[in-house]
């Protein structure tokens, strides 16, 4: 069939790759770092985006959109954001191509079309929202101002990999404006809380809610709130972040608004995002060396019927019969399709189903039909039933509630059984390495120790948990003192 995939104790990272494309979730474009999402993938995320979506309009945000370019005066105006995003920037400098006269039906770039001020394609879009916020924003009557915009971004990356780290990817932004620090730390904290939901609940991926090091924070942050989830390889990934930008662009941009005692004052801001990323969270999180599993949730399909029959006399009553649990299992919110197709068998339709991760698998031949029964199978377990077709539909629903509660207990299981303490440099480094996920460890604090240990180990401080416990301790590397742990761990 020419679907083998690569097992992940052979090549974790080609396993991986593997399932992204013969998954059919992406594929490689033409642009070198950017990829394709196809329309299984493009599902998916839409129905990712669509419950995110619901979710930040119940937390009162509306959609907006701004321009895809910043003029680069704009982007240079919060200094520490622009430093951090500087070396990942594409930038336009023409706006016309012609035709070359040394060689025919060869385009060049018309030197005379060079723009006044070069444009930035958004990396991020604060600095674009910020200037226009600058125009929105004269009282504290106008504030809170609570947007989000969908959009792409561009990141130029010279080491991609589909969906974790490509130059273009697509996500949301949220960028809100407030009229006190206190009101804007709300912000960023119910944020992060929205995120946490979504990705446990929907995605059944566990993750830890923490706070990041002044290190690993956002270019222009007071304080960056993060979501840390782990993979199947012991590698940790950044779910989401929530970031509290204090009055940094407010006074990059001199946004001032007249508080309610009559006094100017700088306005308070947040940002926040999450992107296309989880989509390859999602991929390693929960699928095996079979192919893609995926959360019934947000499944573009969630369950599929495949027929057994030899000739259209056993293939119209069994037709009949389908129809009519389509029907009802579509008027319980759940999405099915009827692969009838005659150009491929039963099992090569098995094998691709099971290869793109649908949660349930219904099949029902003629024998079944005179036996009132239809065999059903479990993607996340295998697990194959015959089942009667009286209350099939009830079965089913239920059977999609109990797969989502596997995948969630299964990951944070093995979370949870990752979680090592290490009290010395030597018990550090050989979990990292023989064991990997998340080290709880003491830090002293500094951001020359945080380098330093990122250096001699590969793994990054991944967050400050926000339910830590207070701890006297040593450091790892430098044994000075310390007051908590934190957690650490190599990561995508």
């Amino acid at each position: 069939m020419g679907k083998e995939i690569t097992s992940r104790a052979q090549d974790y990272s080609q396993w991986y790759n593997d399932l992204v494309i013969k998954g059919s979730l992406a594929d490689y474009s033409a642009v070198r770092g950017c990829m394709v999402i196809k329309p299984y993938g493009f599902a998916l995320w839409e129905n990712m985006r669509d419950v995110m979506d619901r979710m930040f309009k119940e937390t009162g945000h509306q959609n907006a959109y701004f321009p895809l370019f910043v003029p680069k005066s704009l982007f240079e105006a919060e200094e520490k954001n622009a430093e951090g995003f500087a070396k990942e920037c594409a930038v336009v400098t023409h706006y016309r191509l012609k035709g070359d006269p040394n060689n025919k039906g060869k385009l060049i770039v018309d030197p005379e079309a060079k723009l006044e001020e070069e444009l930035v394609v958004r990396p991020t879009s604060e600095a674009i929202i910020w200037n226009t916020y600058k125009g929105w924003i004269q009282s504290y009557r106008d504030l809170p101002i609570l947007v989000n915009q969908w959009a792409n971004v561009v990141r130029w990356e010279m080491r991609t990999r589909l969906f974790l780290r490509t130059a273009e990817f697509l996500w949301q932004e949220g960028h809100t404006a407030h009229a006190t620090a206190a009101e804007a730390v709300e912000e960023t904290r119910k944020m992060l809380d929205v995120y946490a939901d979504f990705v446990e609940n929907w995605m059944a991926l566990p993750v830890i809610k923490g706070v990041k090091s002044p290190n690993e924070r956002f270019a222009g942050a007071e304080d960056t709130y993060c979501i840390e989830a782990l993979m199947q390889d012991g590698k940790a990934l950044q779910a989401g972040t929530s970031h509290f930008l204090g009055q940094n662009f407010a006074k990059a941009f001199d946004v001032k608004f007249t508080d309610r005692d009559n006094k100017l004052d700088y306005v308070w801001a947040t940002s926040w995002g999450v992107s296309t990323r989880l989509i390859g969270a999602l991929v390693m999180a929960h699928s095996d060396d079979d192919g893609l599993i995926l959360p019934p949730k947000i499944a573009p399909v969630q369950v599929v019927i495949v027929p057994i029959y030899k000739g259209e006399e056993q293939k119209a009553p069994i037709d009949a019969k389908v129809k009519q649990i389509m029907q009802n299992l579509k008027a319980l919110g759940v999405t099915v399709k009827y692969d009838d197709s005659d150009n491929a068998r039963p099992g090569w339709k098995f094998a691709e189903y099971e290869m793109k991760g649908v949660p349930v698998r219904m099949a029902i031949g003629a024998r079944d039909l005179e036996n009132n029964v239809v065999e059903v199978a479990r993607r996340d377990t295998k697990e194959k039933k015959s089942v009667s077709l009286d209350g099939i539909e009830q079965y089913v629903q239920q059977l999609l509630e109990e797969i989502q509660a596997n995948l969630y207990n299964k990951a944070r299981q093995y979370r949870d059984e990752h979680i090592t303490k290490a009290d010395n440099w030597d018990e550090f480094v050989n979990l990292l390495d023989n064991k990997g996920g998340f080290v709880s460890a003491h830090w002293d604090g500094t951001a020359e120790t945080e380098e330093k240990i990122k250096e001699l180990s590969k793994a990054t401080i991944r967050c400050i948990p926000l339910d830590n416990v207070a701890e006297e301790g040593k450091c790892i590397l430098t044994g000075n003192p310390s007051a908590q742990r934190v957690l650490f761990a190599r990561a995508y």
